[in-house]
Formats: C-alpha cells, sequence, structure tokens
C-alpha cells in the first residue's frame, strides 16, 4: 500500500521540469527555480524523462553499477598507500566546514546540479533538519524539493521508492536512524530488491541518511547502530563518512549513483571541523581511505572509531610502534582490494567498530579476512566492538559499552607481543 501511494505522490510532487538532455546540454543551462502548488497542473501533463548527461559530461565512477556491484570478485581502482584526503589537498586551496556544514554543501550543489534530487522526511524543510543539515532548502528549492513529512517512516520511505521509480533521486532523511526501523521494510522489500524483483526495468536511485550511533546519553533507543542491521539486504550499498571531507564527498557519489545507498552518519561528529577543498570532488563509494601507512599492523576502522583509533595510534607511535590505519568507509561492499593489500604487509589485523559484537561488521569482515587473506596472517584476526547490551542512559556505563582508546592500545600491544 505505501509502495503504491509513493508511486501516486511521485507522480505528483515531481520535484522540477526534468528534460531529456541532449549531447549539446548542459546542467548550467537548465532552470532550479522553487516549485509551487501553482505550477502543477502543467507538471500533471508533461512526459517525464530519465535526465542522462552526454558521454562528455558523464563523470568518471560515482559508484558501481547493478552488474559492477554483483560481479563474483570484487575489484576496485584503490591503492593501498593511497592518501587523497583533505590534507593532501589542502595546498589546491579550500574553505573550512563543520560536517553537517559539508554534509548541506555536498547536498545542495547535487540538488543545484541535478533537479531531480529531493529531500523528504521530518521536519527537513521549514526546520531544516534536526542537525540543520538541510537548513534554507525550503527557502531555495520550494517546499516539494524539500519536503515535510508526517512522522509516518514506513510511508515517506515508500513515497521515496516510488519517487525512485519514476525517475527522481529522493534523499530520505532519517530523525534518528533508529527511526528507520519502522521503515525496514520498505527498504528491504522494495528499495533494496525491486531492480532484481522487476528483472531489472526499475533502479532505485536513493540516498537513505541520517544520525546515529552511541551519543552522549541519549538512551537505548536513540544509540542504535543500524549497520548490522541492513547489511544482510540484498541490493543496498552502505557507506559511513568519518570526515567534513569524506562527509561531503560521499554525499555527493550516493547521489549520482544508481543504487540505494545508505550513508551513514555520527551524531557526534557533526561538529568535527576541517578544510576541504574549493572544487568540486566526490570519494568512490568502494574505495577505502589510507588514514595512516605502516608496517606492524593492520587497524580497520569506521566513523567515530576512526578518531579513537588515531588518538590511540599516538600513543603506540611513541612506544615504538607502527600501526597501518584503514577507515574502510564502504561497509557494503567491503573494498577488499586496499585491505588485502594492507594484511600482505604487516600480516595482523585489528578491527575497531562501534557496530554490536555479534553480527556487526566486525564479524563480516573478519570473514571475508578470513576467506581470502588466510595464508598471509600470522595470528588470529582481533575485533574490538560494542558490548551486546541496550546502549545505558548513565554516562559512566555508557562509556564501558562503546571501545575506549586505551583498550586498542592494549589490544595492538598484545597483538604484536605475541
Amino acid at each position: 500500500m505505501a509502495l503504491s501511494q509513493g508511486i501516486m505522490a511521485a507522480s505528483v510532487a515531481v520535484a522540477a521540469p526534468v528534460v531529456l538532455l541532449s549531447a549539446s546540454s548542459a546542467y548550467s543551462a537548465r532552470p532550479h527555480g522553487a516549485l509551487s502548488s501553482a505550477t502543477l497542473p502543467a507538471l500533471k501533463t508533461r512526459k517525464v524523462f530519465t535526465v542522462k548527461a552526454s558521454a562528455a559530461e558523464q563523470p568518471a565512477s560515482f559508484g558501481p553499477s547493478s552488474q559492477k556491484l554483483w560481479t563474483p570478485k570484487l575489484v576496485t581502482n584503490a591503492v593501498a598507500t593511497k592518501q587523497e584526503t583533505a590534507a593532501t589537498t589542502g595546498a589546491k586551496g579550500g574553505h573550512e566546514l563543520l560536517l553537517f556544514e559539508a554534509l548541506r554543501e555536498g547536498l545542495e550543489e547535487e540538488m543545484e546540479r541535478d533537479p531531480t534530487v529531493v529531500v523528504m522526511g521530518e521536519d527537513v524543510g521549514h526546520y531544516g533538519g534536526s542537525y540543520k543539515v538541510t537548513k534554507g532548502f525550503a527557502e531555495k528549492f520550494g517546499d516539494l524539493r524539500a519536503l515535510d513529512t508526517p512522522i509516518a517512516e514506513n510511508s515517506f520511505t515508500g513515497m521515496a521508492v516510488g519517487a525512485a521509480m519514476t525517475g527522481l533521486r529522493p534523499v530520505i532523511e532519517g530523525m534518528n536512524m533508529g527511526f528507520l526501523l519502522l521503515a525496514y521494510n520498505q527498504i528491504s522489500n522494495n528499495c533494496g530488491m525491486l531492480h532484481y524483483t522487476s528483472g531489472g526495468q526499475f533502479t532505485i536511485p536513493c540516498v537513505i541518511r541520517g544520525p546515529g550511533g552511541v551519543g552522549r546519553q541519549l538512551g537505548a533507543e536513540h544509540s542504535q547502530r543500524l549497520e548490522s542491521y541492513f547489511q544482510s539486504v540484498p541490493g543496498l550499498q552502505m557507506v559511513a563518512c568519518s570526515t567534513p571531507y569524506n562527509a561531503k564527498g560521499l554525499m555527493k557519489a550516493a547521489i549520482r549513483s544508481q543504487n540505494p545507498v545508505i550513508l551513514f552518519e555520527h551524531v557526534l561528529l557533526y561538529n568535527l571541523k576541517e578544510t576541504i577543498p574549493d572544487e568540486d570532488y566526490i570519494c568512490c563509494l568502494e574505495e577505502a581511505e589510507m588514514v595512516r601507512p605502516g608496517k606492524d599492523i593492520t587497524i580497520l576502522t569506521y566513523s567515530r572509531m576512526r578518531h579513537y583509533v588515531l588518538q590511540a595510534a599516538k600513543t603506540l607511535v611513541s612506544k615504538g610502534y607502527d600501526p597501518e590505519i584503514i577507515d574502510i568507509r564502504s561497509l557494503k561492499p567491503f573494498d577488499m582490494y586496499t585491505i588485502g593489500n594492507s594484511v600482505k604487509k604487516t600480516h595482523k589485523v585489528l578491527i575497531v567498530e562501534e557496530c554490536m559484537r555479534t553480527g556487526g561488521i566486525g564479524a563480516s569482515l573478519r570473514a571475508a579476512i578470513m576467506e581470502n587473506f588466510f595464508d598471509y596472517l600470522d595470528a588470529p584476526i582481533g575485533c574490538l566492538s560494542s558490548q551486546d547490551v541496550p546502549t545505558p542512559y548513565s554516562g559512566p556505563l555508557e562509556e564501558l559499552t562503546v571501545v575506549q582508546p586505551h583498550q586498542i592500545i592494549s589490544a595492538v600491544e598484545k597483538m604484536l607481543s605475541d
């Protein structure tokens, strides 16, 4: 029911005039004005086309095609020593942004570039989103492209899936990632599987994003880590941002992808500040990021734990250890090329995550490494995860459930001393 309602809604609430671009057309030539209800009668009778850029306008690779995603052996262009981060691009000139501002800038640029991109969710319009990622969008793009929805996650997620089927590129904001459990049916059975179940007739270029992770005394319901819930859903791609630089780059890449993408944002990283390049850029959805090259041990991490690992690394380096730190970023599929090159070099692996230990990302990553690179390992793979308990409201108890820097230091020292 929700899906059919979504398709009907999408056919009416078209975000902007959608045209078929010719080879001589350019994105800059298209109008991006805000729509009002007065324009709807004309849109109802207008034929809707899928926006396609010419060959000259097509960027390199903004994420996997459906064929590439499901090839038996994943091959990417990642290099184990790659460090294309804000630090290496700083010499090119840039501007300083908080992480939530970087997300906003990336989303805003894509909405200006492509009139089929729409935002929907609770309070994403006039309020500007729960963490102000969409602040000012309603005024700039109009109520139909920054669409406030009722508190009904399953319904507006179904509406987004229907909109994607008819040619739009919806970006859903979950006010809190835990609330998206109410939309699990739409995300699993429709968003993830419709490309397959329709025999390839439909693509679902939909982005699902929002704050999650263990905050500061937000309680069990608002401290969910849903990556473990969604990793088993066929057809979904998952990425996690950890810095303003990759937050913007992953946001833009996710919007341009033909696949449904879940972008995980950590609630405690929104005020992280960094200088990012002025020029347009994206981060490949399938590539990990080499944060710190090293030779003694490979530490695989993502999201908030990246910063805990870097904090621990300062102590480890002062003690004479040389850890290699990789932010895996792509939670599904894993960048096994970058990970494998590192394992072949260090021969020891420690996974650090905020996800639950049972059935978490770490468990899947450990299995993938054992399956592909067992012969290169000199020791069992270590994995530091959150405790398998509901997150307590008490601050001291909450801290005990999550991996801390001193635990990372102890684990590395133990693995390198054995």
